[in-house]
């Protein structure tokens, strides 16, 4: 059971506090991973009943973050990704059953093979370990994150915003009624319950050789802090400097209305379009009816002289532009030559994150698909289905955008490593 850890007042005892926070979750590792699957999706269910239980609390708690954000002069793409509203907390519980839905990836064998000596050879699928997320703003992260972990094995421990302190607190209050609900550890998901950064820097640090593995979700300065200092693998997830390419084959309806979702749909969520490239064979017929339906849903238009030629209500772009990860209802838009020059300008710009290509030309996209080097593509669809739920995780713990063991959505699969176990008849070596 998880040795209660008081809130703090000060700095001063956070080596102490984060200490007893990595043992306590060290703790947990085993009787999580020897869990059976039927616990944890019990614990995970009653969690998405708690959730709904405590609707308002949890609505109460993110009105105070909401006030204390405003007062602080948070942006208005920052306050979207903090606010909660009924709808989003049922979106949450859904995505939590739907992680506990999911088929248990432990022990889960995923290759064998017979060597000609007769050993047989499995490689089975283990929790990674103690995982460290930390984030910012999103307080629907402490369900997902927890939700995850819990599934593949995995304690984790959360270190959540200054400005989600209380929404956070009042989502991780119902992980916890889904853990004793399944009679497992409480310290299988813990909060960080001081707002001191000292605690970042702990976490960074390995937590006393307690934490295996840290993924951070946030802005640039996090993430490349993250991948600066710390001393344990880091699932990167960076920017989300997505780009959405408009082909001369694409049908003119479906570019503006994908167009449109996909950067207005929700601004301040990573896989929101802020490059918009249209071929400069249809700028005649398909780029001003894109950019009116763009401006028409208040969004601003950043752009080269050639296409403020074509309209003149855009600001001219300049070279940060190309480079600028929005969250707001901003979007730089320039001509190309065709999906060469499409392909060109992701590859200078792209944070690696998500593209997507609209277009009828089935050569055009599969050239797209084969020759950009993103985590996630898309073909005729918005970039905003770049989510753990909508790829059927239940969730995600971030998008990695890196190279090394996981890409695109962390889901429950991408919480795991794997282990060989050898079977034998009495071979020996010779």
């Amino acid at each position: 059971m998880l040795d209660r850890v008081p809130m703090l007042d000060g700095a001063s005892d956070t080596a102490a506090l984060m200490a007893e926070i990595g043992r306590n979750a060290r703790a947990a590792g085993r009787p999580l991973a020897l869990a059976s699957p039927e616990a944890k999706t019990l614990a995970l269910n009653a969690a998405a009943d708690a959730l709904i239980r405590n609707e308002a609390a949890i609505l109460v708690a993110n009105a105070a973050d909401m006030r204390r954000a405003e007062e602080s002069g948070l942006t208005s793409a920052a306050m979207d990704r903090l606010k909660l509203t009924p709808e989003r907390i049922r979106a949450t519980a859904v995505g939590v059953r739907t992680v506990a839905g999911l088929p248990d990836p432990v022990g889960k064998v995923t290759e064998s093979w017979t060597r000609p000596n007769g050993l047989l050879i499995e490689r089975a699928r283990t929790p990674l370990g103690v995982i460290g997320v930390i984030y910012e703003s999103r307080p629907n992260v402490t369900a997902d994150a927890g939700a995850l972990a819990l599934k593949a094995g995995n304690p984790v421990v959360l270190r959540g915003g200054s400005d989600s302190t209380l929404s956070s607190a009042a989502i991780h209050a119902s992980l916890l009624e889904g853990l004793r609900a399944a009679n497992l550890p409480e310290a299988a998901i813990q909060l960080v319950p001081t707002p001191d950064r000292a605690a970042v820097g702990a976490m960074l640090a390995g937590l006393d050789g307690n934490l295996d593995v840290i993924v951070p979700r946030g802005g640039r300065s996090l993430v490349e802090r993250v991948q600066t200092e710390a001393r344990v693998p880091v699932f990167a997830h960076l920017e989300g400097l997505c780009h959405l390419y408009i082909d001369r084959s694409a049908k003119l309806g479906m570019a503006v209305e994908i167009a449109v979702n996909a950067k207005m749909r929700r601004t301040g969520i990573c896989g929101a379009a802020e490059t918009l490239l249209v071929d400069r064979a249809v700028a005649d017929t398909h780029l001003v009816p894109v950019l009116e339906a763009l401006h028409g849903a208040g969004c601003a238009i950043r752009a080269t002289d050639e296409v403020r030629a074509f309209f003149p209500l855009a600001t001219p772009a300049t070279e940060e532009d190309w480079r600028t990860e929005y969250l707001e209802a901003i979007i730089s838009v320039k001509l190309v030559d065709g999906v060469s020059g499409a392909i060109e300008h992701i590859e200078h710009y792209s944070s690696h994150h998500t593209e997507a290509i609209v277009a009828e030309d089935a050569a055009a996209a599969e050239r797209f698909f084969r020759e950009v080097d993103s985590a996630i593509l898309l073909h005729n669809a918005s970039t905003q289905f770049a989510d753990g739920g909508e790829f059927g995780f239940g969730g995600e713990i971030g998008i990695a955008t890196g190279r090394m063991h996981a890409r695109g959505p962390v889901g429950v699969e991408e919480l795991t490593s794997f282990k060989y176990r050898v079977r034998g008849t009495g071979q020996v070596r010779g």
